[in-house]
């Protein structure tokens, strides 16, 4: 069994399991490339493409950067680059860093005490 030790330093459980996804589905689409190998004319590809965009925005909820990852998606040779895993990065990164509070250098919170 693959060992995702990386998956340990996501804290929350969505996040994880929309990674799991998109590794299995970028996965899938490399082992499987006789079957894939069309892009955007095989149905297999199109159904896996359908499913995965589905079940992440299931997890994650809408983000713009599904939509180019689907349409790249489309194209015979970018589905070897595993584009589902750098779109769940760039959605996982960017509400990990939204979360965080944000920090004032000392000029900074002096001047926003007295407004």
């Amino acid at each position: 069994m693959l060992k995702f030790d990386f998956l340990k330093t996501v804290r929350s459980p969505a996040h994880r399991k929309a990674w799991i996804v998109a590794i299995l589905a970028d996965a899938i689409q490399i082992a499987g490339l006789p079957v894939f190998a069309a892009g955007g004319i095989s149905p297999a590809d199109s159904a896996l493409d359908l499913i995965t965009a589905a079940l992440l925005i299931k997890i994650l909820g809408w983000h713009w950067a599904f939509l180019p990852t689907f349409v790249a998606e489309l194209v015979p040779a970018l589905d070897l680059f595993p584009t589902w895993t750098a779109a769940v990065l760039f959605v996982t990164q960017t509400e990990a860093r939204s979360a965080e509070p944000e920090i004032l250098p000392p000029d900074r919170a002096q001047t926003a005490k007295r407004i």
